[in-house]
């Protein structure tokens, strides 16, 4: 297996977890917290999304899709089209309510599509290149993008645990 393809297998692997968390909820679903300093479905899903949109549109240097395909306008959020939710409060939380599950799939679906255009591009030795000297030692592309994935599946683990607690409230 190549780099390359051990990537792709990890990001679909960040999809499909995503959408089991969020397909089918409604809007109140999706914005529901367990307590007042939690995080919702829709914030959890939003920011692992920003996320992987930043850094790796940063890596390929290439404009972010949340810019370049209009989903700042969509989403309509009362935050710099830069925000990506990181030192975001509870009230910042509660400003991601998406009206349906379809918003924050697309804007997922469509960053995934690019993350893997851009990774099928890689092989190890583009891994090697270093991204980011403001740590010691200097981030690689290939940690970066590991650590992309990491944080990716914890959020989603996340938005999954939410889905589940808040059926449970209901049922």
């Amino acid at each position: 297996m190549k780099s390359a393809d051990l990537l792709t297998d990890a990001f679909d692997r960040v999809r499909e977890v995503v959408h089991e968390a969020v397909e089918g909820l409604s809007a109140d679903d999706l914005a529901a917290r367990l307590d007042e300093g939690s995080n919702s479905v829709a914030w959890l899903v939003w920011h692992l999304t920003r996320i992987q949109d930043d850094h790796v549109a940063d890596a390929a240097d290439w404009e972010q899709v949340w810019t370049a395909q209009g989903w700042a306008g969509r989403f309509g959020l009362p935050f710099a089209d830069s925000a990506t939710g990181y030192g975001h409060r509870p009230k910042d939380v509660t400003a991601v309510r998406p009206d349906s599950p379809d918003l924050l799939l697309g804007y997922h679906d469509a960053v995934h599509e690019e993350t893997l255009r851009f990774v099928r591009t890689l092989d190890n030795a583009a891994l090697d290149r270093v991204v980011d000297t403001s740590w010691s030692p200097p981030v690689t592309l290939g940690v970066r993008l590991i650590s992309v994935i990491s944080d990716d599946l914890q959020h989603a683990g996340q938005a999954a645990f939410v889905r589940g607690s808040i059926g449970r409230r209901q049922s």
